[in-house]
């Protein structure tokens, strides 16, 4: 009995021949459906739970499995359209060529993942920052893509892939003009990696772009910065090239950052020191030998002098400057912060209408930004606190407190001077 209601139905299936085709087409969709199910659910999460055990879930990230556990039910569609019956030799073909075309696409974006995976591995090195690959792999990623497209195109098509090979060499032309960003970014990438011109994590400045920060990320077509408000700039790389840019990595691999900042003197508080002030002086410590030494050597010359050395006029004296200008230097040499193996000068500057510039320049012993600052500042406290004892005064513009402590002492009443009126008795005896 089953096999006459089997042969029933089978012959009533003959004469139905469109629901014969639209049975068949079904049951093809449901096993590509099923094999799609087994390999994601089963193969893959298999294979991802190895991975995790072997500590390699890095890869899990790029999806290179997902996208190649799609071809299983594209080859499933493009094996099994051949066996539907009643089919159009139309849809068979469309069918099959869909089925390449996503095929290929997918192998592309799984080749795509890897390469992104290479370039993860490669950026574990310790070397990987001064020779980055991405700008090199994001290269082969746009040729892989060309010919997957050609590849695509040509089995949509149902054509010779060689066909439209064969007129690109007229479109070459064009073709430049298309990517001639990409190739000038190619161009200006192999010349920074090649000269060594920035890397990742060196702290670039480029005003005409406002950026100023941290290099992020270098690749084909841009660079990005980090700037210190935590801004990104997205600069083209080929801008390293044609423009000019500031790289202080020269400063962080120094080991220290220069200090170059002047306190500007009020030149009429300049003078010679006189004995009381050079007596007082001598209580600095840093100051002790310079005085001793210097108070020799202008003995020395001044007695050279014989008569003419009567005269101050014609003598070598102290200034209160000079000797601030010694304090300044010892002061610096034995400041914990100064590197003091690098250039190191306390030195005057042309006077200008702001005052006389005394001029600091140094090096900190570190490259940490707040540490440099907190060093730069102790010291200008410092200097300016002390420079009273030297008899100097820092030079600023009046400001409002100034002109009315001017103004209250031009208007305050001045005592009178009472005349007192000539003795006439002896202005007449004479």
């Amino acid at each position: 009995m089953p096999t006459e209601e089997l042969t029933g139905w089978l012959d009533w299936l003959d004469a139905h021949p469109y629901l014969q085709t639209l049975l068949a087409s079904a049951a093809l969709v449901l096993a590509a459906w099923v094999s799609n199910w087994i390999v994601k659910r089963i193969l893959v999460r298999g294979l991802y739970k190895l991975l995790r055990h072997a500590r390699t879930s890095d890869i899990e990230d790029f999806g290179v499995i997902k996208r190649l556990s799609n071809i299983v039910p594209a080859l499933v569609l493009s094996t099994g359209v051949h066996a539907v019956p009643g089919l159009p030799e139309a849809a068979v073909t469309v069918v099959r060529n869909v089925c390449g075309g996503f095929i290929v696409l997918t192998v592309a974006l799984a080749l795509g993942g890897v390469l992104d995976i290479v370039n993860m591995l490669y950026q574990r090195r310790s070397d990987a920052r001064i020779h980055p690959i991405k700008g090199y792999l994001q290269v082969v990623k746009i040729g892989l893509y060309a010919i997957a497209t050609i590849l695509i195109i040509a089995t949509l098509i149902d054509r010779s892939p060689l066909i439209l090979l064969s007129g690109l060499g007229a479109m070459a032309a064009v073709l430049m003009l298309i990517f001639q960003d990409t190739l000038l970014s190619l161009v200006a990438s192999v010349q920074i990696t090649s000269n060594d011109l920035i890397r990742v994590g060196d702290w670039v400045e480029m005003p005409q772009l406002n950026a100023d920060g941290d290099v992020i990320d270098i690749a084909l077509h841009t660079v990005k910065v980090q700037n210190w408000d935590k801004t990104i700039t997205s600069i083209p790389t080929k801008r390293f090239i044609s423009d000019s840019f500031k790289n202080w990595r020269g400063m962080q691999e120094s080991g220290g950052r220069r200090i170059k900042r002047s306190l500007y003197l009020d030149q009429q508080s300049v003078h010679f020191l006189d004995a009381e002030e050079r007596k007082r002086l001598y209580r600095f410590n840093l100051l002790e030998e310079y005085l001793v030494n210097k108070r020799k050597e202008i003995d020395e010359w001044n007695a050279k002098l014989a008569e003419r050395g009567q005269e101050p006029v014609n003598t070598r004296r102290v200034t209160n400057i000079g000797t601030f200008r010694a304090y300044v230097e010892r002061y610096l040499r034995s400041h914990p912060g100064v590197h003091q193996r690098m250039t190191l000068l306390v030195r005057q500057l042309s006077p200008t209408a702001d005052g006389l510039p005394l001029e600091i320049y140094c090096f900190t012993n570190t490259v940490a930004w707040a540490e440099y600052e907190a060093i730069q500042s102790d010291i200008f406290d410092h200097l300016l606190a002390i420079l009273p004892e030297f008899g100097l005064r820092v030079f600023q513009h009046p400001s409002g407190g100034d002109i009315r402590d001017w103004c209250d002492a031009v208007n305050r009443p001045q005592p009178r001077i009472q005349e007192v009126a000539p003795d006439r008795s002896q202005a007449q005896g004479s």
